[in-house]
């Protein structure tokens, strides 16, 4: 069976490449600095009259650099889990493409003038890129940082719009999901051994 190479798979394999460079990068660093987490969870929601969508997934990959203050988040788009599955069907055949689209991911640094080795709580801005459905998109993203001894704690909370990742919603199921995503992140990172 020959593959068909596209655009679309030539530019999926350069983003991952530039992501696996990027976490390298980050990674490259000495353990007291770098702490990680392989279970962050992502959930989305969105509301519509008709039907509210609920995914959630907790297997995602994230690193923080303490000295940098770089970080990046990857996840696998077919491990968000739905109440229902046909929504989660729907959501990898035809919205996120799955097979296409294999991972979502954002790289960024914090904005803030912090020093992330001392213990509190810090509310920052992270600049970076959102890179979902193959669509890259240069986002400022607020969140709250919980340094305690010996684990990190971050949360978001924010939008996403489909139109701003080109993910089309046909006209038929149009009423039936939001043109944007209430997003939440939440992980626990520890030192990277």
């Amino acid at each position: 069976m020959k593959m068909k190479i596209t655009q679309q798979t030539i530019g999926m394999k350069l983003i991952l490449t530039i992501f696996t460079v990027s976490l390298f990068a980050i990674a490259n660093s000495s353990a007291q600095t770098l702490y990680k987490a392989n279970n962050a969870t992502v959930s989305f929601f969105s509301k519509t009259p008709i039907e509210d969508i609920d995914g959630k997934s907790e297997t995602a990959t994230t690193l923080i650099n303490l000295e940098t203050k770089d970080i990046a988040f990857m996840i696998q788009n077919n491990s968000f889990k739905f109440p229902n599955k046909l929504m989660q069907e729907h959501f990898n055949e035809k919205y996120m493409e799955s097979e296409k689209y294999p991972t979502s991911s954002f790289r960024g640094n914090i904005q803030e003038n912090i020093d992330l080795k001392v213990a509190g709580v810090y509310q920052v801005t992270v600049m970076g890129k959102l890179t979902i459905h193959g669509v890259i998109q240069e986002r400022t993203i607020p969140g709250t940082i919980t340094v305690k001894e010996g684990s990190i704690l971050l949360e978001s909370n924010f939008v996403v719009k489909n139109a701003d990742h080109k993910i089309d919603i046909p006209t038929l199921v149009v009423t039936k999901i939001a043109k944007e995503l209430d997003v939440k992140v939440a992980a626990s990172l520890f030192p990277k051994k």
